[in-house]
């Protein structure tokens, strides 16, 4: 899908600029358009692959360590983990976090059960405010 984004990017970026240069008001206007959508656009994109790349890194620390939760909750037939079953254990990782307010990990932990729990916009912004720990917790180690 970034793949393809970026082929849109060019040729909406192509076609901005072909329409600029007709020196037609509304061509012009047309232009800027497509010059400011695809900026937009690539932005968006750019953040997502950061988000993801940095998430994928902290599995890969929390795994290393053996902190990752275990996944012993029953599914469906798609594989999501059953909202009620998820629910449960949210608690346990609401009062880690509670516990340790700046611990990267408790955060982390803490997204992955909103996620379980259905919560998307919720674990995503658990999994950033991991990520800004993790981050801060690297500048301290410089």
């Amino acid at each position: 899908m970034a793949l393809l984004l970026v082929v849109y990017l060019v040729l909406a970026l192509q076609r901005a600029v072909l329409l600029i240069v007709t020196g037609q008001p509304v061509g012009i206007a047309m232009g800027v358009a497509l010059l400011v959508l695809p900026v937009i656009a690539g932005w968006a994109i750019g953040r997502e692959l950061l988000f993801g790349a940095r998430t994928e890194k902290l599995v890969r620390i929390l795994e290393a360590e053996g902190g990752l939760p275990v996944e012993d909750l029953p599914t469906r037939a798609s594989g999501r983990p059953l909202r009620d079953a998820a629910d449960a254990q949210f608690p346990e990782y609401k009062a880690e976090v509670e516990a340790a307010p700046g611990s990267w990990r408790a955060w982390f932990r803490l997204g992955l059960a909103y996620d379980a729990s259905g919560d998307r916009r919720r674990a995503r912004a658990a999994l950033r405010q991991a990520i800004r720990l993790y981050r801060d917790d690297e500048k301290r180690a410089r």
